[in-house]
């Protein structure tokens, strides 16, 4: 048994990343995939990227970090020298995030991928599709579908909603808006029993709470 876990739009939410980070148990053969937006639009803070590449590098058959909108124009900032970042080593691993991380039941993204291409999706996505796809897809595809950059309080209709999003059929999308809500979504999944879940802070006391996980979507 594996699980798989999903983050997606931290925005410089450092401490809170360190946070949520004690829910992923790295034991086994366990996979954390971290699906875009670290940093902010025009951002000289960089404390976030620094501390994911370390983390990536200490569990490297563990975590994939992929690229979104922001780590795209964060690097344009690099080559326009609007950014002060001139760390070598740092800018070729962020010209190295890829732009998706396939499982044989999932695709994980940024943004999302042009469905209407089908098994074809790799080839026909333009590469904004992967990092600035607007507005949401929803409905059946042939894979699972995890994406962020879209707030689930807009797609959901809903200004309160910030956990993970279940369209009912093969999307999940995980941008928590983390600035305003102070929460990152943790998506799960069980590749045994096939189940997705979520978690929930439950509050104790004033300085103390517990997670809760919750079922989203029981395996078939």
């Amino acid at each position: 048994m594996a699980h798989i876990y999903a983050m997606s739009d931290i925005h410089e939410e450092l401490d809170l990343f360190k946070e949520t980070l004690s829910l992923v148990d790295f034991s086994k053969t366990n996979q954390l995939i971290l699906v875009g937006d670290y940093v902010d639009i025009h951002s000289q803070n960089l404390e976030i990227l620094y501390f994911i590449k370390e983390l990536q590098e200490k569990h490297p058959a563990q975590i994939t970090v992929i690229a979104g909108n922001h780590e795209l124009m964060l690097l344009e900032e690099i080559d326009s020298k609007a950014s002060l970042l001139n760390d070598i080593t740092l800018i070729k691993w962020l010209r190295d995030l890829p732009f998706y991380y396939e499982t044989d039941k999932q695709i994980f993204v940024h943004a999302g991928i042009d469905e209407e291409a089908e098994e074809l999706w790799k080839w026909g996505s333009e590469d904004y599709y992967f990092c600035s796809k607007y507005p949401h897809t929803t409905g059946a595809f042939f894979k699972d579908i995890i994406a962020g950059h879209i707030s689930t309080s807009e797609i959901a209709g809903e200004v309160d909603y910030h956990k993970v999003y279940w369209d009912k059929q093969s999307h999940f999308y995980i941008d928590g808006d983390t600035r305003v809500s102070k929460a990152i979504p943790v998506l799960k999944y069980d590749t045994t029993s096939g189940n997705y879940s979520g978690f929930e802070k439950i509050k104790q006391d004033e300085d103390s709470f517990v997670w809760r996980e919750y079922l989203i979507k029981q395996g078939e």
